[in-house]
C-alpha cells in the first residue's frame, strides 16, 4: 500500500490510497463467490457460472462495487494507520480507480486533529458563588414535597378554579369547520399550566362540572400546523369533572410517611443538608465551565468544518437513543416536532464546538502538565462499569478493546486535568458591571 497525504488547509487532508492489483483482484473474486449462487445463465446450473462468464454477460465491472466496499472497509483503517494523521471525521471518499489487474485507487478527505496552542489556564478567575440555604428555600423544598404527595379530590361544591384539573370532552372549530386533531375526550387540563393554546384554560374559570363552554381563542402566528397559525378557533367545551389536590398537614407525622425521620426539625435539617449538597455540586459545575470557557477564549485552534460535522452527528445518535429508551421511536419524535435532521444539526452546533473545543483544551493541558493515567486507574473504571452492568470486572474486560482502553485513558485524563484546573482556580465576587469584571480580570 502507499498512501500520500495532501495538506487542504483548515486541519483537512487528503489522502490518496493506492492498493496493490493483487488485493483487488481478490476482492473481485470474494464478490464472485458471494454472489455466484445467485445469478442464473441458461445452460449453466446455479453457482457453476465461471466468473469470466457473468463479466462477459453483465460487463466487467459487475463485481466492482461489492469489491470496493470491501476493501474501503480494510484498507481505509490501514491507510490511516500509515498516514499518522490522527482523523477526527468521518471520510469522504472517491474511488479513483478500479480495474482488474491494476491498482485500486481511492481517496479519502478527512479532518485532521486541529493543534491546540494554549492561553493562560492555571490560575483562572471564576465568579464565586454562593451556596448557602436559606429558610425561605428549606420552606419551598418541602412544599414541593407536600404538593407530590398530596391526593387528588373531586370537587362537587364549587366551580372551576386555577390549579384544578378540568377533565374536559372539547372539539375545535375554524370557520364553522372541525379540524383534525382538534378534538379530545375526557382529557385533563391543568388550570394555569398553558399547556392549551391562548387564553384557553382562563375561559373554564368559574365554570361547573356539567357545564357547556365555547371557548373563543386564537392560534398562534408560529403554530406548528400552517392551516390554524394565526387563525381565530371555537372550541365547543363539556366540564365532566372537577379535580383539585389536597394537600396534607405539615407535621411529624407528615414527616413520617415521607422520610425515615420522626420529627419536622429533623426532616428540615436533612433538607437543609440535601438542598445544600445541591447547590454546591452546580456551583462546582457551573465554575468548572466558566473555567474552561476562559480557557478557550485564550487559547487558539482552528476547529475544521468535518469534525464539528461528526460531532453533531454523534450528539443526535445520543438524543435518538434517549427518545427509543423512553418508548418512542426517533422518527416518531420528528414527525411530532416538525424537525428535520438538517434543523436539529443547526441546534445542536454551537454545542458541539463547546465539546470539541472543551477537549482539545484539556487535553493538552493534560498533556503539558505530563499527567499520566496508570493502568490500575484504567482497572477501577472498569469495575464501575461492570459494577453497572451488574457483572464481574474479570467477565467484562472481555468486552474491552485495546482501543476502548485508550479512549478510557483520555476520558480520566481529561477529568484530571479538571482537577489541575480548579484546584488552582481564584475566586471573586460578581463584579457589578462590565467595566469593573475587566479589570477583575
Amino acid at each position: 500500500m502507499n498512501v500520500q497525504v495532501e495538506d487542504l488547509g483548515k486541519n483537512m487532508v487528503k489522502l490518496t490510497v493506492e492498493v496493490e492489483a493483487e488485493a483487488l483482484d481478490a476482492a473481485i473474486k470474494s464478490a464472485y463467490n458471494k454472489q455466484k449462487n445467485k445469478i442464473s445463465i441458461p445452460g449453466f446450473r446455479k453457482g457453476k457460472v465461471p466468473q469470466a462468464m457473468i463479466e462477459k454477460m453483465y460487463g466487467p465491472d459487475v463485481f466492482y462495487e461489492d469489491a470496493a466496499n470491501a476493501m474501503l472497509q480494510v484498507q481505509y483503517p490501514a491507510a490511516v494507520e500509515q498516514s499518522g494523521v490522527e482523523v477526527v471525521s468521518r471520510p469522504t471518499v472517491e474511488v479513483t480507480q478500479i480495474e482488474k489487474g491494476k491498482p485500486f485507487i481511492f481517496t479519502a478527505e478527512v479532518a485532521k486533529r486541529p493543534e491546540v496552542t494554549l492561553g493562560k489556564y492555571n490560575g483562572v478567575t471564576v465568579t464565586k458563588i454562593d451556596t448557602s440555604v436559606s429558610d425561605e428555600e428549606v420552606d419551598a423544598e418541602i412544599e414541593q414535597q407536600r404538593n407530590a404527595n398530596a391526593r387528588t379530590v373531586t370537587i362537587t361544591d364549587r366551580a372551576v378554579a386555577e390549579g384544578d384539573t378540568a377533565v374536559i370532552d372539547y372539539e375545535g372549530f375554524v370557520d364553522g369547520v372541525a379540524f383534525e386533531g382538534g378534538k379530545g375526550e375526557n382529557h385533563p387540563l391543568e388550570i394555569g399550566s398553558h399547556s392549551f393554546i391562548d387564553t384557553f384554560e382562563d375561559q373554564l374559570v368559574g365554570k361547573n362540572a356539567g357545564d357547556e363552554v365555547e371557548v373563543n381563542v386564537t392560534f398562534p402566528e408560529q403554530y406548528h400546523s400552517a392551516d390554524l397559525a394565526g387563525k381565530p378557533a371555537t372550541f365547543k367545551v363539556k366540564i365532566n369533572e372537577i379535580r383539585a389536590k389536597e394537600l396534607p398537614e405539615l407535621n411529624d407525622e407528615f414527616v413520617q410517611d415521607v422520610s425515615e425521620f420522626d420529627t419536622m426539625a429533623e426532616y428540615r435539617e436533612d433538607t437543609k443538608k440535601k438542598l445544600q449538597e445541591r447547590k454546591e455540586n452546580a456551583a462546582k459545575g457551573t465554575k468548572e465551565d466558566e473555567a474552561i470557557q476562559k480557557i478557550i477564549d485564550k487559547s487558539k485552534m482552528e476547529i475544521p468544518e468535518a469534525m464539528i460535522d461528526m460531532q453533531a452527528e454523534n450528539m443526535i445518535e445520543e438524543f435518538a437513543q434517549r427518545i427509543q429508551a423512553q418508548g418512542m421511536s426517533f422518527d416518531q419524535y420528528m414527525q411530532f416536532s416538525g424537525m428535520t435532521i438538517d434543523k436539529m444539526k443547526e441546534q445542536v452546533r454551537p454545542e458541539a464546538l463547546q465539546r470539541i473545543q472543551s477537549s482539545l483544551v484539556l487535553e493538552q493541558i493534560a498533556k503539558e502538565e505530563n499527567i499520566v493515567v496508570s493502568d490500575e486507574e484504567v482497572d477501577a473504571e472498569i469495575e464501575k462499569m461492570a459494577a453497572m452492568y451488574g457483572m464481574k470486572a474479570d467477565d467484562f474486560k472481555k468486552y474491552v478493546s485495546d482501543s476502548d482502553k485508550d479512549s478510557m485513558k483520555r476520558d480520566i485524563a481529561v477529568k484530571k486535568a479538571v482537577e489541575f484546573v480548579m484546584a488552582n482556580v481564584k475566586e471573586r465576587a460578581k463584579a457589578k458591571s462590565k467595566t469593573a469584571e475587566a479589570d477583575a480580570e
